[in-house]
């Protein structure tokens, strides 16, 4: 045991550092440590106040729970305290807390416990009165928290009028803001489309959802809700156990877990974690443990509560998939489409279930934003099979030149100017986020990619040559560029995995037919980075020729219709590359030709000078057919929503292009309409 005036100074230091992490955790949404690292300091400051009761104070972290309400929200104090959980890591910490369950009871019988899993969002309580929602909250402080009705009334699995019977005049009932993976997988992707900053985990997507001082936006995001108690209210429900409240919950409209039972006693618990644990990658949101509460509510009545937790429940918290880390160095890796991603080698760390020793860096503004640096400590996370990443620095750990602070020991990350695996130009386009090698015909890391492109129906058109048939020719070192596909020969082929000599000869005669293509269809097999079908044909049209294109500078290719300096910089680096004009010699050599001088075929140009984009899934086009029908009629496929858009052609599960088109008043239509507009018939 420390002597008084240590354990003084340590409950100081220890009472600062957790208001300082509540503060980054609850009210910025930007925790700054792993969990596993917060529940340490936590529980060392809960031993030091056991061990020295004269240190326990009312403001202690230990007495309660969580942040202060945000200012921009009206407080609301909730009928009953909403107080967490504590925690349990160990088998021994789960069997001692059953023994202390029996000893509370004076029992000796096993205990029916009612166990589920323990979300990872934001717990909320919800007030009904006469079975009408009246007012929402966040967690808060545990006594009060911040009301968020009107953003809670925007999610569908919350019921604004409770269902069926038996609810009485007033009641509170609790449960967790949470979003699916899958949602948060779409919105970071809307979010990528937008240009605006991804979130760092669904858990982080959910509480700035749901603290948004405009429902509107809360409105657009894709949050869920799971109830898993009652607040207010409880004592004058007619349930015995809390099995039996989770079922009346359900039949009043309210989503619950239904990964949730009743186990018998300690091993009931450890069981159930363990089959929890094997089920958690597969289930469709983030859990961090479960959560297990004595059954019975008379007994929970019973049993009580300390100062900050019920005695009748415990949280057995997963192994922690955050951990601190030093950073060894940080390389780039080349991934199939070209793009430079930084990676971080790290001193090996157990985290999620496995040693890591890389984790991603995203891009060159993530390391920047992050300030990462070789020998920096960081936080590390893997959740599932998720690549690893890293989260944050710990600033606090940051080598120095001197002991005593001072410039950093180490500079800041520099994204590299060559490719690290072919030498060419590494480029990084006007507002995008992301760098990429510029060898794409020669660079060994997009080599497949490359491939699988050149031989796409609306490239060279060569029939059987999939992304399966790819790998094997790139992995046996048989292809190494597209011109290498026209010395192919029908023994070769005929000796890799599932190519019989039919299929071999079959795919010979496609390759040879390919040879004799268009310029178009050339210039997109090419794979320039923004280089599309319509633009790859405008771009034959203009030049005539390969010769003049590959001749022309940036200022020549913007005269070409709807190319700009983003297009037209692609263009040109593309073409600087020695290693591109290589390959596109190596074609030619290979009898690779088409018409010169002679622009394509186009039909009636009815969409011309339109500019359409495309949301959700069509009923019966795929989004390439209905693509190239538009550019076939001279109009032009945008990625995103503006002002200049005319037409937005929506589909089943349109989202944010939908309703930015709504707020700028865009003509919105379906494919029947895009169909008439194309003069062609519903089929």
């Amino acid at each position: 045991m420390l002597v008084p005036a240590v354990a003084a100074a340590r409950a100081a230091w220890l009472r600062a550092e957790l208001e300082r992490h509540n503060h980054a955790y609850y009210d910025l949404d930007a925790p700054t440590i792993p969990d596993a690292e917060y529940d340490q300091l936590f529980r060392e400051l809960q031993g030091l106040e056991a061990d020295h009761p004269d240190l326990l104070t009312v403001d202690s972290p230990t007495q309660r729970v969580g942040g202060v309400p945000l200012k921009e929200f009206p407080p609301r104090q909730h009928g009953v305290p909403m107080l967490s959980l504590n925690n349990a890591f160990a088998t021994e910490e789960v069997e001692a807390f059953d023994k202390r369950v029996r000893d509370g009871l004076e029992t000796i019988a096993e205990i029916d416990y009612a166990v589920e899993p323990k979300f990872d969002g934001l717990a909320i309580s919800l007030t009904y009165e006469n079975g009408v929602f009246t007012c929402g909250a966040t967690r808060g402080d545990g006594v009060t928290g911040e009301e968020v009705t009107p953003n809670l009334r925007t999610l569908r699995g919350i019921p604004l009028r409770l269902k069926g019977a038996g609810w009485p005049a007033l009641i509170e009932v609790r449960g967790e803001v949470l979003m699916f993976k899958a949602d948060f997988a779409q919105l970071n992707a809307r979010q990528r489309e937008r240009g605006d900053k991804e979130f760092a985990n669904p858990r982080n997507a959910a509480a700035g959802s749901l603290r948004q001082l405009d429902s509107k936006i809360t409105a657009g995001r894709p949050l869920s809700f799971f109830a898993y108690g009652v607040g207010a209210g409880a004592d004058s429900l007619a349930v015995r156990t809390h099995g039996e409240m989770m079922n009346l919950l359900a039949t009043w409209g309210f989503p619950v877990a239904e990964e949730r039972r009743v186990v018998a006693g300690a091993r009931g618990l450890l069981g159930y974690f363990v089959d929890i644990g094997v089920k958690r990658p597969a289930l469709p949101y983030d859990i961090d443990g479960v959560v297990y509460k004595v059954n019975r509510l008379d007994w929970q009545a019973r049993l009580g509560f300390v100062s900050r937790a019920p005695r009748f429940a415990i949280a057995h918290k997963f192994p922690a998939e955050e951990a601190l880390t030093e950073v060894l160095g940080i390389d780039v890796q080349v991934g199939r489409t070209g793009a430079i991603t930084p990676v971080a080698r790290l001193k090996p760390v157990f985290v999620g279930g496995v040693t890591v020793t890389n984790a991603t860096l995203h891009n060159e503004d993530e390391v920047r934003r992050k300030d990462v640096r070789v020998g920096d400590t960081v936080i590390v996370r893997r959740a599932g099979d998720v690549i690893p990443e890293v989260v944050a620095i710990v600033a606090d750990k940051r080598p120095t030149r001197d002991l005593f602070g001072g410039e950093p020991l180490h500079p800041a990350f520099e994204l590299p100017k060559v490719c690290p695996e072919c030498g060419s130009a590494v480029a990084r386009g006007e507002d995008e986020a992301i760098a990429r090698c510029t060898g794409g015909l020669y660079c060994p890391a997009q080599r497949k990619q490359a491939l699988w492109h050149f031989a796409a129906r609306r490239a060279m058109d060569i029939e059987g040559l999939g992304d399966k048939l790819v790998d094997q020719l790139v992995d046996a070192g048989l292809v190494h560029t597209p011109a290498d596909l026209y010395g192919l020969t029908v023994d070769t082929l005929a000796g890799l995995d599932r190519m019989g000599e039919k299929s071999a000869q079959n795919l010979v005669v496609a390759i040879a037919s390919s040879r004799q293509t268009t310029l178009g269809r050339f210039i997109f097999g090419l794979g320039i980075r923004n280089v599309g079908e319509a633009t790859a044909r405008d771009l034959a049209k203009h030049f005539g020729g390969l010769d003049a294109l590959l001749a022309a500078d940036a200022a020549s290719l913007q005269t070409v219709p709807d190319v700009g300096p983003v297009v037209a910089a692609s263009i040109a680096a593309f073409f600087g590359e020695a290693h591109n004009r290589e390959v596109i010699d190596g074609l030619r050599r290979a009898g690779v030709c088409w018409p010169e001088g002679e622009p394509a075929t186009a039909g009636p140009q009815l969409l011309a000078g339109q500019t359409l984009v495309l949301t959700g899934t069509l009923p019966t086009l795929k989004r390439d057919d209905a693509k190239a029908m538009i550019e076939a009629a001279g109009g032009k496929v945008a990625g995103s929503v503006s002002k200049k858009t005319n037409y937005v052609v929506a589909g089943e599960e349109a989202g944010s292009k939908l309703e930015k088109a709504i707020e700028l008043g865009i003509t919105v239509i379906d494919e029947a309409e895009l169909l008439k507009l194309l003069e062609k018939e519903v089929q």
